[in-house]
């Protein structure tokens, strides 16, 4: 609050109006007198610090400690699951089930959404019966549904993810069908749900029905955890198959090839394409297959024939006989080995990261079987790994840009030094708030690490300068700290106020961006607060270590010097 004028009458606004000057001339006045004590009281705390080193090292390797506590204590996850303005609901039936039941839950569905207690929440519903999930059968359906604007559904009452848990609980009571409702994942292409996608291999070579035993406990273990919810396969359940046993003695006898009895087959049950014709100018294909009244029910196979190498024609029941059995509906391998795939949600207040390990300890109770990722899940396994890389290289890329800057080696540890006192604010904010450490924490981070080193440069630099002049290095530091706590608070607090948007956003990528916000405002505060004592303390130790280090390399050259001669 400086101004450029002799005094406040000589200023624009004195020569129009005095009263108004005056005023703002008297609490400018205020503020720079309260500000000049707040100086002079930090001057006089930097001191204190610096003569008990040893008692403020060890409140900062307590911070130290909290922060790695902290730290580990975060659950983990990939990218938090966002509001995108839409859901789906997927609906399985037990097998055999037909498109009359299955368009019953359908309708169920469809009454809660549009005529429920979530019908001012709904934008607009579309639905399919007998098909979706990527897969195709009379008992199995699911829901798209576009939410109203985020203009129309304001608080967390009326987010997707509020919206999902409370029609998770209406549809609990249905006997006869499993009804989930999702949000989509947010990478699109990566999975078809937010959530977790794992795969179970058969790794040790298990019969299909041992590894379909493990499948179904699996199912019902993850289930009756409680910090999983909405576990299920993506493949169907097994069917009942009609299994056609043919007698291959009896086909010789009869000289029946198998290939006519397999076409036989596939024309009269399933269809068969013939040919091409064109009508009206367009091609058109030709397929025949079984009329309806002879394709009904399991007997009515006696009543198809197939021809023989002498041109009479055989009925089936002459060489064939009729049996029911299971059979799963697909058969999916993953890496080349006999899988199925699983997916499902963390419970209410448990990241995918907790999850994931969940999930993978239940799976280990199953012996012959090991566990792989898929879709975001896999990404989600390959970032975690590489997090504390990138906090390290971002520590070395800062630590050579110091070094070229200072040109000295000792200078940026004393900056580095100061890193940690920013992130316990970030990671303790972010603690408060519930977040996770994802992608968009490490993001938060890394900036604190940068913001942090800001702070701490703009008083380092002085400070060398002023050790050059002839300075002692105390008396450095602490007229470093005099001259740019203003400017410190200054540019941290103008940054704090910059991001507090991003700490209180709503609508589309809320989450994202209430992440990096509630991460940078925590490490600023605390770098803000914490650093400004310690960064003279580590730039006088680090100062006179190097002072006393290079002292005692002098005296022991000479000696060595001595000796050999």
């Amino acid at each position: 609050l400086r101004r450029k004028h002799g005094s406040v009458d000589e200023s624009w606004l004195g020569r129009r109006a005095p009263a108004v000057a005056h005023r703002i001339e008297w609490g400018r006045n205020k503020f720079n007198n309260g500000f000049e004590r707040l100086i002079n009281w930090y001057t006089t705390r930097v001191s204190f610090v610096v003569d008990r080193k040893w008692l403020f090292l060890a409140i900062y390797a307590v911070v130290a400690v909290i922060l790695y506590l902290l730290f580990q204590r975060l659950p983990t996850g990939f990218i938090p699951t966002e509001d995108q303005g839409a859901i789906t609901v997927q609906y399985r039936l037990p097998p055999g089930a037909t498109i009359g039941r299955t368009r019953q839950i359908q309708l169920a569905v469809e009454n809660y959404f549009l005529n429920g207690p979530e019908k001012k929440n709904v934008g607009q519903y579309f639905t399919v019966a007998g098909g979706g999930q990527g897969l195709s059968g009379q008992n199995t359906g699911q829901a798209f549904i576009s939410l109203a604007d985020y203009s129309k559904r304001k608080g967390s009452q009326n987010s997707a993810d509020a919206i999902v848990q409370r029609a998770t609980a209406a549809f609990r009571h249905f006997r006869d069908a499993q009804v989930f409702v999702l949000i989509p994942p947010s990478i699109r292409g990566l999975g078809q749900a937010s959530g977790f996608t794992m795969e179970l291999e058969n790794t040790g070579g298990m019969p299909q029905q041992q590894f379909a035993q493990v499948r179904d406990k699996l199912v019902a273990a993850a289930n009756a955890d409680p910090n999983l919810a909405q576990v299920r396969l993506s493949q169907l359940p097994d069917t009942a198959t009609l299994q056609v046993n043919v007698d291959q003695q009896t086909l010789a006898a009869l000289g029946i090839s198998t290939g006519d009895v397999n076409s036989t087959l596939s024309a009269a049950w399933g269809g068969i394409y013939v040919n091409d014709f064109i009508d009206r100018g367009r091609v058109k294909r030709v397929y025949v297959e079984g009329d309806a009244p002879y394709r009904a029910s399991p007997s009515d196979i006696s009543q198809w024939a197939v021809r023989n190498n002498q041109g009479g024609m055989t009925p089936f029941d002459a060489f064939a006989t009729t049996s029911w059995s299971v059979a799963p509906v697909s058969l999916y391998r993953f890496n080349g080995i006999q899988a199925y795939e699983y997916q499902g949600n963390p419970a209410p207040g448990q990241s995918s990261g907790q999850a994931m390990n969940e999930i993978t300890k239940v799976a280990s109770r199953f012996p012959g079987v090991s566990v792989d990722w898929s879709g975001q899940s896999y990404q989600q396994r390959i970032s975690s790994g590489q997090a504390p890389v990138l906090y390290v290289l971002s520590l070395i890329v800062v630590f050579l840009c110091l070094a070229a800057l200072y040109e000295s080696w000792s200078i940026p540890v004393a900056v580095l030094l100061v890193v940690p006192l920013g992130l316990v604010g970030a990671v303790f904010a972010v603690t408060l708030r519930g977040f996770e450490n994802d992608v968009y924490l490490q993001v938060g981070l890394i900036t604190t690490m940068g913001l942090t080193a800001k702070n701490a440069i703009l008083m380092v630099e002085f400070a060398e300068r002023a050790e050059k002049e002839g300075k002692r290095v105390i008396d450095a530091a602490i007229e470093a700290a005099r001259i740019r706590l203003r400017p410190i608070l200054m540019t941290s607090f103008a940054f704090i106020f910059g991001v507090l948007p991003l700490a209180v956003a709503t609508g589309a990528g809320a989450n994202s961006r209430m992440e990096i916000g509630t991460a940078v405002i925590g490490g600023m505060l605390t770098a803000t607060i914490l650093a400004v004592f310690y960064i003279p303390l580590f730039f006088v130790l680090v100062r006179r270590s190097v002072r006393d280090g290079m002292t005692a390399i002098r005296r022991r050259l000479p000696g060595r010097k001595e000796a050999r001669a």
